[in-house]
């Protein structure tokens, strides 16, 4: 047999499960670009300022319904039955399945879907209850807009793509199996271009109407926050448009139903219960977070959303990909008898070899990272913003090299068919990192940003609450990665901790850095644009961690150059 060729029993080859990988790396890489496009329009249109919380807390509200039905629970679900059937040769089987599935997930997504438009107020005030004094602020002079009210309408307007969204994640579980990747963690892209285009055109018909009238300033914001809204229902639809033509092809037609019945659904709603009950307590720490920060100074809630874009960022690249590539893999190695052991520590591996350098990175060389992304377009956010998004991206990352690690420990559970391990241990890292975030959230927020990095009065009102929160987050990213490997260490004995390879990958990134970090030092007041100036640290940064891979012969660079080259570093 050649090195390439599929086995007999279904397993995939090792170039094929690099490719696949890679291939949801370079997709998710892509969708994140455009998230960042994304960000920065919005950065540079509304700043990190009251309307910024509202597109923050009303993109929020309907990806709770999103994530609790789609990506995580499906994969945990839906990808082990389906890939076992193709697995077994059953196509026919599979493809029933597949149609079942889809009918339910659209029954239960589209209800929901409408509930929530009904239920905006209630949904909002439970969200962001911070919003709700937000009337006699305005009053008595101290905000310039009702986030409330705001925050009402935009869910209105965004919830409905949340059923396209969810039936996304379905496509998204049927490509997976078959070892489509790239489609389904590009499609986004769409998503956040749609949001972009909108906002263009808002910005261009309404200042028009702003030069004929005289209406601007907050009016204006408000237009353009509506057109964010819109555009982000029509990106829903759209991302599930992209999509549909290649599932058709691969399940030969698409046959819904609502039957329990058919094979495989019964097992996947039994996988899906627990599956959905972890993702639920994922779900509840985003709006502890979110419920936390509305009751912060304004700016909170946007500061906290900027800075988890770019902390999601090696998150799902170097995590989400190398766990999403190796669950079909490590579902038909439990299937057919092969060691999951081996595949399990090769793939903590490869995620800390990348996501090791990133933490670093984020902590010694955030802030020029920041201002480039989101001064890209103008400088609607200013010096102040910037630290503010920084210092919660750094706090962040304290906990990322413990949760991308964990997104692979969570895979290697759903491969064994265990979705209640990983919720139990979620509710764990939940309490344990509230418990921290309130107290110091709350201390901090007594701190102005302006006091402690030298900003000027005009940037009193921002302060450092949302700091807490991003601390309490990390720690409990470690309880999370440490429960999740004791419990693993006992379901998997033979699995032996990659720990003097990360620790090498960890001391190639920290051997990067001082370089970086004084051409940051040496660009801070030379007068370059910061999108420029975070070009030039990033490259510095990337091209001294390959160095010292190379010095130091790490294994997986070896890896990873194969898998883009085609050949060994």
């Amino acid at each position: 047999m050649s090195a390439g060729a599929a086995r007999p029993d279904g397993g995939q080859p090792a170039p094929e499960r690099r490719a696949g990988a890679l291939a949801v790396a370079a997709g998710i890489l892509l969708s994140r670009l455009a998230g960042f496009a994304r960000a920065s329009v919005t950065g540079a249109l509304f700043g990190v300022g009251p309307h910024a919380d509202v597109l923050q807390t009303a993109l929020r509200a309907p990806n709770l319904l999103q994530n609790l039905l789609g990506e995580q629970s499906l994969s945990a679900s839906f990808i082990p039955v389906y890939s076992r059937l193709l697995a077994e040769g059953r196509r026919e089987a599979a493809a029933r399945f597949a149609g079942a599935a889809f009918g339910l997930l659209a029954a239960a997504a589209g209800a929901l879907a409408l509930l929530g438009v009904v239920a905006a107020r209630p949904l909002v005030a439970l969200f962001a209850p911070g919003f709700l004094g937000d009337a006699a602020a305005v009053a008595a002079g101290e905000l310039a807009v009702d986030r409330y009210e705001l925050a009402v309408a935009a869910v209105r307007w965004i919830f409905p793509m949340t059923a396209f969204l969810v039936l996304s994640a379905w496509a998204l579980g049927v490509l997976n199996s078959h070892r489509r990747f790239f489609l389904s963690y590009v499609a986004p892209v769409v998503w956040n271009g749609a949001i972009v285009a909108a906002l263009a055109y808002a910005a261009v018909t309404a200042a028009t109407a702003a030069t004929a009238t005289g209406d601007a300033g907050e009016s204006l914001r408000t237009r353009l926050l509506f057109a964010a809204c819109a555009g982000a229902l029509a990106g829903g639809v759209l991302q599930l448009a992209v999509q549909l033509p290649a599932v058709l092809r691969e399940l030969g037609g698409l046959r819904p139903s609502v039957a329990l019945a058919t094979e495989g659904v019964r097992e996947a709603l039994a996988a899906f219960g627990p599956a959905l009950a972890g993702r639920g307590v994922v779900q509840l720490s985003s709006y502890l977070d979110l419920l936390l920060a509305s009751l912060l100074a304004a700016g909170a809630v946007a500061a906290l959303g900027y800075a988890q874009l770019l902390y999601l960022l090696p998150v799902s690249l170097f995590g989400l990909s190398v766990a999403a590539a190796a669950l079909p893999e490590l579902a038909r190695r439990r299937a057919t008898g092969e060691a999951l052991a081996q595949e399990a520590a090769d793939a903590l591996a490869r995620s800390g070899f990348l996501n090791l350098p990133s933490a670093v990175a984020y902590v010694v060389v955030g802030l020029p990272l920041v201002e480039g992304l989101y001064r890209l377009f103008g400088n609607g956010f200013g010096r102040q913003e910037s630290w503010l998004v920084y210092l919660a991206l750094a706090a962040y990352s304290l906990g990322l090299p413990a949760s991308t690690g964990s997104r692979v420990l969570q895979s290697t559970f759903y491969a064994l068919g265990d979705t209640r391990t990983p919720a139990r241990v979620a509710l764990l890292r939940v309490a344990c990192g509230t418990a921290v975030a309130v107290p110091a959230m709350l201390l901090l927020d007594g701190q102005q940003v302006a006091r402690w990095t030298g900003g000027g009065a005009a940037d009193a009102g921002l302060r450092l609450g949302a700091l807490g929160l991003a601390l309490g987050a990390s720690l409990g990213a470690w309880i999370e990665r440490a429960a999740l490997r004791r419990a693993l260490a006992r379901r998997l004995p033979e699995l032996a901790w990659p720990t003097a390879r990360l620790a090498r990958s960890l001391l190639a990134a920290v051997l990067a850095a001082p370089a970086a970090l004084a051409l940051a030092w040496a660009l801070d007041r030379s007068g370059l644009h910061p999108t420029l100036v975070a070009i030039a640290v990033a490259a510095v940064y990337g091209a001294g961690y390959l160095a010292a891979a190379l010095a130091l012969k790490l294994p997986e660079l070896a890896v990873v150059s194969s898998r883009i080259f085609g050949r060994s570093a």
